[in-house]
């Protein structure tokens, strides 16, 4: 990672937050490009904070070019930023369906769109799209996320046939339910968080939630220049919820 410059939207929480720390302590430079950053520690203090909301063209290739601008180039653009919704298809409105589609997919779009003149003149381009098992399962009230969700899994396949011949690689996360600020809101709301949590743990094979590290490992691990010849994959970090049926009894 020494030397490498790398861009992670929704950098100042969460798993954003755990991935701009790994790619810290393994060398690279880091921009952290997030809406706010208010009374946020998840930003060391050597990281450069662009601010964007990535709904506003405009405003987010002004912050890509000062990221670009700061770190000298680009070589690495992490698509994690996002939002959550609840509910089945009925649950939600149009507006609702749109707002949250604007940012999780078309976000990643607009950052992309930014980021490729500075990724085309890297040696060593990649992109990582954090996605989500919802990608994959079929989840209760998950309608409008799953939905979002899947369109990124389609666009990191597309993308990366796309720029193959430009030399960035594309790949996605598809991380199960992790410990996330976003999830601890969802406890928090319920009638019973305790039971909601165990709930939660019980439906990943390993029994247990994701913590955010575990997805920055691999968000990094797919950015190293050693994984050259890995484009086009979708990497599930979800403790076995997407191909294994455990029994209970035989957790961990």
């Amino acid at each position: 990672m020494a030397g490498l410059r790398v861009l992670v939207t929704g950098g100042a929480s969460g798993i954003g937050a755990a991935t701009v720390r790994r790619f810290l302590a393994e060398g690279a430079r880091v921009a952290v490009l997030d809406r706010v950053f208010e009374d946020s520690p998840a930003v060391p203090g050597d990281a450069l904070a662009v601010v964007a909301d990535l709904t506003d063209d405009g405003a987010v290739r002004a912050a890509v070019a000062a990221a670009v601008e700061g770190l000298g180039g680009l070589d690495v653009l992490v698509n994690n930023a996002g939002t959550g919704a609840r509910g089945t298809v009925a649950d939600n409105d149009d507006a609702e369906w749109h707002r949250v589609f604007d940012v999780n997919v078309v976000g990643a779009v607009r950052a992309t769109r930014a980021a490729l003149p500075a990724l085309r003149a890297s040696p060593h381009a990649a992109i990582v799209n954090t996605c989500s098992i919802a990608a994959w399962a079929g989840l209760p009230q998950r309608a409008l996320y799953s939905a979002t969700k899947g369109a990124v899994q389609a666009l990191t396949l597309a993308m990366a046939a796309d720029h193959l011949a430009e030399g960035i690689r594309v790949n996605c996360v598809n991380p199960g339910t992790a410990r996330t600020p976003w999830v601890q809101r969802l406890l928090d709301a319920a009638d019973d968080p305790a039971a909601e949590l165990a709930a939660l743990a019980a439906r990943q094979p390993g029994g247990r939630l994701v913590e955010a590290d575990e997805v920055a490992h691999e968000i990094v691990h797919l950015a190293d220049r050693r994984s050259g010849a890995v484009t086009g994959a979708v990497v599930a970090v979800d403790g076995g919820m997407h191909g294994l049926r455990v029994p209970p009894t035989v957790r961990a």
